[in-house]
């Protein structure tokens, strides 16, 4: 897998541990693929890829969003909110899921990393499944 930029050792370590396949690119941007990425019942793929935007001054710049590669909807047909934007990542269309923290949850800085933002898109992932 490529590594055409190094994440800090803690984020590394921890994709390792998780047993993710993953890759950094940089291709548009800075971006971390994690492949075979599991997905709840309930959508229309049980494993996808998943992309992080990794901004300049990450750790301290905080995540936001994810993009899903391929496409996820709900089995039971309903709309996933702001979800059809579209981007292009290392050559494919990546679904993007405007997802953002807010005032009550902001990024921490020295703590917030690639495992809590990815504790967050879990959590949506299971949110958008609770609607119904």
């Amino acid at each position: 897998m490529r590594r055409e930029f190094d994440l800090p050792p803690e984020d590394a370590t921890y994709l390792e541990t998780k047993g993710f396949t993953w890759e950094t690119t940089l291709q548009g941007g800075m971006w971390l693929l994690m492949h075979e990425y599991p997905i709840p019942a309930g959508y229309n793929n049980r494993q996808v890829s998943v992309a992080l935007k990794i901004p300049s001054g990450y750790p301290d710049a905080q995540i936001d969003m994810v993009f899903f590669n391929p496409h996820l909807i709900l089995n039971n047909g309903r709309a996933i909110a702001a979800s059809q934007a579209v981007q292009k990542i290392d050559g494919k269309d990546w679904q993007r899921w405007s997802r953002h923290r807010t005032s009550q949850n902001p990024w921490r800085c020295g703590v917030d990393c690639v495992a809590t933002h990815l504790q967050l898109v879990d959590h949506w992932l299971l949110r958008e499944l609770a609607k119904g």
